[in-house]
């Protein structure tokens, strides 16, 4: 663990001089920073030199140099040392090229702030002690402030700093995730009693999604406050619930998280899994960017979120495993798709899997960059 930490910081302190951002986008034009980016620029559907892309999961497990610099480091403790987020996040840019990073981090790390007892658990995930099911628990939920996560404030400094022209995207989970967890203990397939308890007790399920919906704000605050040039709120498993369900239950929880950005002045941009049924309702939410998973064509999902919303994905990632012609062929398809957007952000429809080929994503990288290149003005 100790030379983990030592090689993080040797890394960032040999990149440190570099002011200019190079270091990060070895060999790449440089623009008028973050703001100017091809990845902000999509978001806010204004033309780009180029479709810019990312990936969700992109610093994880694929990438040998994070199972290194994370053995034997607890996923939590991993989020809580600013030294090894920055070296985390910085790992794929350096090694893929692409167009943004996002914070190393975890949708329970404000949760834990907030003093509700969980852990991480390898191979399972989130793990509560004491689920929620009365009006007490949601009232251990207590409000969170910059000093509860400064290691998050110090992280995204130390990235700012070292990202040049490259943004930064900040992430939160969103109440009705954050929620699910609490109340079903951890992971669920079926999120029965999740259901159980928003059907059973609305208004001790509105309570708690409000109390997380404080807590998710005050944390992308910091991170914006610190300096992200965007933020993306995880609704992973609002797939989950009907169109009618999803606005009773989350959307008024989700808006009030993405409206108490909006004089941020960052692009928010909202996903979930499963959401082809709910993406017009998501884009409601007070968003610019709706994230889409490989379930619906862009050109689909534009005409369902509206004309006035940049789209972001949506490769599946299972499709990285195949070989290349066939990553090929569905990376034209999925830019063709995104033709139909007014702004396009190229991401996977989910997170990388941990089996994929780490130079597979340099290639998609690559391959989107040309295939979307536009001549200058």
């Amino acid at each position: 663990m100790a030379a983990g930490a030592a090689r993080a910081r040797g890394t960032i302190a040999a990149m440190s001089t570099d002011t200019t951002g190079t270091a990060a986008r070895d060999g790449q034009s440089r623009h008028c920073g973050p703001a100017d980016s091809p990845f902000v620029r999509a978001c806010r559907r204004e033309p780009t030199p180029h479709t810019p892309v990312w990936f969700m999961r992109q610093a994880g497990r694929s990438l040998p140099e994070y199972r290194e610099i994370r053995a034997n480091v607890p996923m939590l403790e991993s989020c809580r040392r600013p030294d090894l987020v920055a070296e985390i996040t910085l790992q794929p840019v350096r090694r893929h090229g692409v167009d943004a990073a996002i914070l190393f981090s975890d949708i329970v790390v404000p949760v834990a702030a907030a003093g509700v007892d969980l852990d991480i658990v390898a191979g399972t995930g989130p793990v509560v002690a004491e689920p929620v099911r009365a009006a007490a628990d949601v009232d251990r939920i207590r409000p969170i402030t910059r000093d509860d996560v400064s290691y998050v404030d110090e992280a995204v400094r130390l990235l700012v700093a070292e990202l040049g022209d490259t943004p930064l995207i900040g992430f939160a989970g969103a109440p009705f995730t954050l929620a699910s967890y609490l109340v079903e203990g951890g992971p669920s397939r079926t999120h029965a009693k999740t259901k159980a308890l928003m059907y059973g007790d609305p208004d001790l399920w509105h309570a708690l999604c409000a109390r997380l919906a404080e807590v998710t704000l005050s944390f992308l605050r910091v991170q914006v406050d610190a300096g992200v040039s965007a933020v993306q709120l995880f609704d992973s498993w609002a797939g989950a619930l009907s169109e009618a369900d999803y606005r009773r239950y989350v959307l008024p929880h989700s808006t009030h998280v993405l409206t108490g950005l909006a004089d941020s002045g960052v692009p928010r941009i909202h996903f979930g899994v499963g959401t082809a049924e709910l993406l017009g309702a998501m884009g409601e939410a007070g968003v610019d960017v709706v994230g889409v998973d490989w379930r619906t064509p862009l050109d689909v999902a534009t005409r369902r979120i509206g004309p006035d919303k940049a789209v972001q994905g949506n490769l599946d990632p299972c499709v990285l495993l195949a070989p290349w012609p066939v990553v090929e062929a569905e990376v034209r398809r999925i830019l063709d798709e995104g033709r139909a957007a007014p702004g396009h952000v190229f991401n996977l429809g989910h997170g990388v899997l941990p089996e994929t080929d780490p130079d597979v994503l340099t290639r998609v990288v690559a391959l989107v960059h040309e295939l979307s290149a536009r001549p200058a003005e």
